[in-house]
């Protein structure tokens, strides 16, 4: 009599993780934690886990992980082909892209994650490296790929409740098809740094007071805005700084030239601060400032309040429903945003220790665990 095998099938689950790390900035951050998390925590799939040659060696295999190597850029036509192709190799049961940019031409199911309708809101070619006649030919292919990933997902994960509504409305689709998983704030912001603030300081030639902004230079971050509003408090407030943290891409190198030209003073490019000096800058800062004019999150502000550091925000998109009342709110859109919340921050009728002890509870509320565990379930109820 021929035995069966009943051997079980073990269903792999695939991530496009070419951004993985610091390579990829604010998105790097999301796809590293959830990437490190379902792969520690889920034990019944195997993963194979998709990397570009910039983060390949910072990502090791465990026994049900298999990494591969992709050569395409992200957002490239050619990853259009590969993605694809590779995906259909390595026979992927359900893939996970953490971005819009879905292959047209997916062969199997997906869940994506839309962090927010940035191109789609800010349609501008200063946000863009670009010439005028590439940059329209890629939106145009932006609004195709975004629209077909909405449509032909299992699944799609939104990082706020604000986006969950930009994505229903924008693309009329069910609010069922799509599930909020709130990001998290990264234990290494929460444990104990023993680094020398001083020493930090020092390296980076930061000096007190200084008010403080993470994260890019792209035009709705309104980091322009942020300087022309500080330049303006500085003049009856010199001994302020303001420091701007970010890895120096075209963006940021667009502001520092305009800053050289302009022979302005007090205003600090330290770069990119890995984690643990980051810890140090949040602490250290008077104020967080976060001028943005639209976010699908806004994690960086929930760093800063978990170093207690006070965070002054846009009151625009999802800030107000990520911060609750542990932020003081402006509107970016008025003149002297900055120098009347900080005439209100330095009465003595402001109660700045409530709003820091409010933030302790804010940030409770995000946990990357939570947001694994939130992720796992969808792959289970769809692979």
């Amino acid at each position: 009599m021929k035995l069966i095998n009943m051997k079980k099938y073990r269903k792999i689950i695939g991530v496009d993780a070419r951004l993985y790390g610091p390579l990829g900035k604010g998105l790097g951050r999301y796809i590293e934690e959830i990437v490190d998390g379902v792969t520690s925590v889920d034990q019944d799939h195997d993963f194979v886990i998709f990397l570009s040659a910039g983060n390949f060696s910072d990502f090791k295999e465990k026994k049900n992980i298999k990494k591969v190597l992709v050569k395409s850029r992200w957002y490239s036509l050619r990853e259009q082909i590969d993605m694809p192709f590779l995906i259909w190799k390595n026979k992927i049961d359900l893939m996970h892209i953490p971005h819009f940019n879905v292959p047209i031409f997916m062969p199997t199911k997906f869940i994506v994650t839309i962090h927010d309708l940035i191109l789609t809101k800010f349609p501008s070619q200063r946000a863009s490296t670009l010439s005028p006649i590439i940059y329209k030919l890629k939106y145009t292919f932006y609004k195709i790929v975004i629209s077909r990933a909405v449509k032909k997902a299992e699944h799609i994960i939104a990082v706020s409740n604000f986006t969950k509504k930009d994505i229903v409305n924008n693309f009329k689709i069910s609010s069922e098809k799509v599930k909020t998983i709130y990001e998290g704030v990264s234990k290494k912001f929460v444990q104990q740094n023993d680094l020398d603030e001083e020493v930090v300081l020092k390296k980076y030639n930061i000096k007190t007071p200084f008010l403080l902004y993470v994260g890019n230079a792209y035009p709705h971050k309104n980091l322009n805005n942020l300087i022309r509003e500080f330049l303006e408090y500085k003049k009856e407030n010199p001994e302020y700084n303001l420091v701007l943290v970010g890895g120096e891409d075209y963006f940021y190198k667009r502001i520092i030239n305009d800053i050289k030209e302009n022979n302005i003073r007090g205003v600090i490019f330290p770069g990119f601060v890995p984690d643990n000096e980051l810890v140090v800058l949040y602490r250290k800062a008077e104020i967080y400032v976060f001028p943005s004019l639209y976010e699908g999150f806004g994690l960086p502000p929930l760093e800063a309040m978990s170093q207690k550091c006070l965070v002054l925000s846009s009151n625009k998109s999802c800030l107000p429903e990520i911060l609750g009342e542990s932020a003081v709110y402006f509107d970016p859109n008025e003149k002297h945003w900055l120098k009347d919340s900080m005439k209100i921050i330095k009465k003595n009728s402001f109660d700045k220790e409530k709003i820091i002890e409010n933030s302790k509870e804010q940030v409770k509320k995000y946990s990357w665990e939570r947001a694994v565990k939130e992720t796992l379930e969808l792959y289970n109820r769809f692979i």
